[in-house]
């Protein structure tokens, strides 16, 4: 990506295979499906997966506006007009300016000629530790950045992936735990997953009959594990669009259950 993707103690970026289980991880695990299965929400058609660009510093910076002007950071943002927007309803851009380290990302996004109009837009500054403010949504609902908790094919094919995972849950409640900082539910249901729940695959799950990129991602997924990042399918991990992903590699991961993992124990829960 040719930047940090935040600094080394940031919360994507630390080890939990050591941390404590949450008192209530059974039942959030319970809640989003102990026998429902992992999925890979990526693969090698191009309309899977979420996209993403970079540029540099040079590249020219347009207007932008949003639904949701009120948490959304304020344009002109480096987005080239040719910028990927991911296919299907949630039409996310995703640009790296690789020069400034700083990651910009909208959420419904249309190019409208001189600029782009989008539902919500986040700037990062992946050499800060900064947190959206509190009750601020990003392009993604749980006030999360996105790029950082994709997998993405370079990493696999090195061999290791060093930071937390991104993915979705059909029913979370009114709440989120940092780093996110926003919520998208009205249950007060207390055994829902709140934005931001990290789970863990747990440590005495057997890799051995894995190969491949699915054995990379959930060798991270033991070390680093994966945030509630959104409301969608139930164990859904996202990962980068590219048409050289291996399919038939990637859906081992459909045996994978949920009763496999595990709540890594959580900080203050904010209602």
């Amino acid at each position: 990506m040719g930047c940090p993707v935040f600094p080394a103690d940031n919360p994507w970026n630390r080890d939990v295979s050591a941390d404590l289980v949450d008192p209530r991880s059974n039942a959030y695990v319970a809640s989003i499906g102990a026998g429902t299965f992992l999925h890979a929400d990526f693969g090698s058609p191009a309309e899977y997966g979420i996209p993403w660009t970079s540029v540099a510093a040079s590249q020219p910076k347009v207007a932008m506006s949003f639904d949701y002007g009120d948490e959304s950071d304020p344009g002109p943002y480096p987005f080239p007009p040719d910028a990927p927007i991911e296919a299907g309803g949630d039409r996310h851009v995703l640009v790296l300016d690789r020069d400034n380290c700083k990651l910009y990302e909208t959420f419904d996004s249309h190019y409208e000629g001189s600029g782009w109009h989008c539902g919500s837009g986040a700037v990062f500054d992946l050499r800060s530790n900064r947190l959206r403010p509190d009750t601020w949504t990003s392009a993604d609902a749980a006030g999360l950045p996105i790029l950082p908790g994709l997998v993405r094919r370079d990493e696999v094919k090195a061999g290791e992936i060093r930071h937390a995972l991104r993915f979705t849950v059909e029913r979370t409640q009114r709440a989120y735990v940092h780093p996110a900082t926003h919520f998208a539910s009205s249950s007060t249901d207390p055994g829902r997953p709140p934005m931001g729940l990290r789970v863990r695959l747990k440590a005495s799950y057997d890799l051995a009959r894995f190969h491949g990129d699915a054995r990379v991602i959930l060798a991270a997924l033991k070390r680093y594990g994966m945030f509630v990042a959104d409301n969608g399918s139930d164990w859904f991990i996202s990962g980068e669009t590219n048409r050289l992903w291996d399919d038939d590699d990637l859906d081992q991961l459909k045996t994978v259950p949920g009763a496999a993992f595990e709540v890594v124990q959580l900080g203050t829960i904010y209602r």
